[in-house]
């Protein structure tokens, strides 16, 4: 991977609906030679898709919250993770080292609802613990390449 291919990464992370040819006129390539090293980085597993960044307060979710779990220990890491598929507001989940073995991002339409969610990881999911900080800004930036 090269410089070139660096900054059509940086540009597709800001808006990945770039045309081949308005990729191509930032990186001074053609279309087709733009499209062929997006097809590459594609296929050597560098870039895994292409996603749609949503309004979360547009569709009604305008709670977001980061929510740290201690699982029980006879919780495995697998059926939590399965048990999460169920539970509709969970967007991320992260496992991480320290005093919880997750944090999730959640989102949801009210104090109400996180309520729910927090109940579903306690009652369906194998949570012994949880600990919730309302989200006041989100800002993505993107990876470094």
């Amino acid at each position: 991977m090269d410089k070139t291919d660096r900054r059509i990464l940086e540009l597709l992370q800001k808006q990945a609906r770039m045309s081949y040819r308005e990729l191509g006129e930032q990186v001074h390539l053609s279309a087709n030679t733009v499209a062929e090293r997006v097809r590459r980085l594609v296929d050597s597993g560098v870039i895994t898709g292409f996603h749609a960044q949503l309004d979360t307060a547009a569709l009604g979710l305008g709670v977001q919250a980061l929510v740290e779990v201690k699982l029980k220990p006879e919780t495995t890491a697998a059926f939590f993770e399965a048990a999460l598929q169920d539970i509709s507001g969970v967007v991320e989940a992260v496992l991480v080292t320290g005093g919880h073995d997750y944090q999730l991002r959640v989102v949801c339409r009210d104090q109400a609802d996180l309520v729910r969610i927090v109940e579903a990881l306690r009652t369906h999911a194998g949570v012994s613990n949880t600990h919730s900080s309302l989200v006041l800004s989100h800002m993505v930036f993107g990876m470094p390449v």
